[in-house]
């Protein structure tokens, strides 16, 4: 089973896609529509404060009737971060996911943010492992 550094060496975006918790939410929603991603790190001086996601626009700028033209990402953003360590392995990471139910996981070793997995990358990683190890029983079985 891959390491989480492992499968964000293998994206096809390596870049982080953060924004500033002063900015607006309008702007994190441009971000994440130009990019086709359901969350965004918050990043203040290079260093992770939050995760602004779908999920925290829906719950608490919608529902909550405020304009996101004028609401700081700071004031919906999900500041309690749970992070993953580039040496986690993905079921560790999966299963985090599943028991604290979200979708996105800042990758960090120390202060350093590396990257953000979704929970579809890691699905489609666990899918790829049990496509190999079903390949190599065969072979096995083959002789």
């Amino acid at each position: 089973m891959k390491t989480l550094q492992q499968i964000l060496n293998e994206k096809k975006h390596k870049e982080i896609i953060s924004i500033a918790p002063s900015r607006p939410v309008f702007d994190a929603l441009v971000i994440m529509a130009e990019y086709k991603i359901g969350a965004l790190a918050v990043m203040q001086n290079d260093k992770l404060v939050g995760i602004f996601s779908e999920r925290d626009y829906a719950r608490e700028v919608v529902l909550q009737g405020r304009s996101s033209k004028s609401t700081a990402v700071a004031e919906v953003m999900t500041a309690n971060v749970i992070s993953g360590k580039p040496s986690d392995v993905v079921d560790t990471a999966m299963r985090i996911m599943s028991e604290k139910h979200f979708r996105h996981l800042p990758v960090v070793d120390g202060e350093k943010m590396l990257g953000m997995l979704s929970l579809g990358d890691l699905v489609k990683e666990t899918i790829a492992d049990q496509q190999r190890m079903i390949k190599e029983l065969e072979s096995y079985i083959r002789g």
